[in-house]
Parts: C-alpha cells; structure tokens; sequence
C-alpha cells in the first residue's frame, strides 16, 4: 500500500511562523495607517475650531462697545456667581489682569471676559435710547466639562424688539432661553493680554495705592485692544496622548476707543 507523504511538524512551524510575521505586518500597518487617519482628522478639528472662533470672536468682541468688570444686566443662572450679590444674577467681578486661564476640573466653568454691545433689532439696526442704543451684554467662560470657550448672552429688556435673547447653560435650555453658544472645543487655556490703541499693555494690577496697596492700575475701560490666545490639545482616536496641539492668537481692536 502506497502512503502519501503529509507535512512535518518542522515545515508546520516555519509556516505558523511566516502566517505570524505576515500578518503582525498588515496589523501594524492597517494601525499606523488609521493612527495616521485619526491624527489628521484631529488636525483638521482643531484647524477649523481656530478658524470658527476666530470668526465668532472678532464678529462679537470686535464690534463691541468696550469690557467690562461685572454683568449689569440680571443674568438668572451665573455660573460662578458673585457671593456678594445677594441677589444672586451677577458673575463673579474680574479685572483687566493679563494672564493664562486654564481650563478648569469637570463640572466646573472659569469667567474670562464680560463685554457690551449695542443692542440691534431683527433688521440689523440700533435699538435707541434717546441718542445712545440700548447695550447688550456678553460674557465668555471656560467650561471643564466640555473643556470648550463658551457664549453667554444677556439681552436687554428695555431694548423692545432687540433680536437677542439671553442664553441658558446647556442642559437647561429652552426655545425662551436657548443654550450658550459653543465658541471653540478642545481647550486645555486661554492666555489674555489687553492693550491700549497705541499698544500699551492694560494691566490692572500695575499700580498699586502707596497707602492700601490696592491695585489701582488700569482696568477694562482702558482697553481699546485685547489679544486672545487659545490654547488647543485634542487626543486623536488610537493615541494615549494629545498628539494635536497648538494655539491661534485672535487680536481684536474694541469701539469703544
């Protein structure tokens, strides 16, 4: 009887061993091609986060009639609220000190700037207050939750028609009070620098009262230019670090010098 020969346990393993090598390499190549994907993906994120806020922020904070230290206009769900307003509808005061604002712990929000702007009808004109427009107000805070630069919008009640409405946080927004406004993601800080039109730095902690040792420098009414720094990190899918990072400088020259 004639036996036909099969293969040998030697030939059996240089075939398991050449199977292994052949697809570790596909492995590694389809891995490294989807890496390379979700880099370039993450890229363009942060590219076009860079290029919305910058849109966003010199549409708004650039035709604005100037900042401002505190909120005047009743805002009923302040994130980080004044604790000496007893009326609880005013943001925290803040003060024209340059520096970098990071982004804070999940669950909590960072107020960056407050700001004014005339108060406009559906048709795009002022709404008047004698020869003067009625002014809304805007206030832009960090959110650690969604580590993003957020909107909030204060309308004016007096202004009868004004266009704007005053914003809600996210989760308890309604068609009344529509939700924050998402101006840029990915943020890990925003550094602030302020400066007058001749471009001398505004800095609020400057000059201090020789008797007190108050600050008395300059502060947001003085500021006729301010200069944005966002700060982006994004981790790609299939990386374990922020492998995106970079920043875009937004200059923004106000009205009200």
């Amino acid at each position: 009887m004639k036996y036909q020969r099969g293969i040998t346990i030697v030939e059996l393993i240089v075939v398991m061993l050449l199977t292994s090598f052949f697809v570790t390499l596909i492995a590694q190549f389809t891995i490294g091609f989807w890496r390379d994907g979700f880099l370039e993906e993450a890229d363009l994120d942060t590219f076009n986060t860079r290029l919305t806020a910058g849109d966003i922020i010199r549409d708004s904070v650039g035709t604005s009639q100037g900042m401002i230290m505190q909120n005047s206009i009743a805002d009923p769900n302040p994130m980080n609220a004044d604790p000496t307003d007893v009326s609880g509808t005013h943001w925290i005061a803040i003060h024209a000190i340059p520096g970098t604002t990071n982004i804070p712990a999940s669950g909590s929000t960072a107020p960056l700037v407050y700001y004014r702007r005339p108060a406009q009808a559906t048709n795009g004109t002022y709404i008047m207050n004698g020869t003067v427009p009625y002014e809304d107000e805007y206030v832009l805070y960090l959110d650690g939750t969604t580590k993003s630069l957020m909107m909030r919008t204060l309308a004016n009640s007096f202004a009868d028609g004004n266009r704007l409405k005053t914003s809600c946080p996210p989760s308890i927004a309604t068609t009344s009070c529509p939700a924050d406004k998402t101006v840029a993601t990915d943020l890990s800080s925003v550094t602030m620098r302020y400066f007058s039109r001749t471009g001398n730095t505004i800095d609020w902690t400057s000059i201090t009262d020789p008797n007190t040792g108050s600050y008395i420098g300059p502060d947001f009414t003085a500021v006729e230019v301010a200069e944005f720094t966002l700060n982006i990190t994004k981790k790609p899918y299939l990386q374990t670090t922020n492998a995106t990072v970079n920043s875009t400088i937004i200059r923004v020259a106000l009205r009200n010098a």
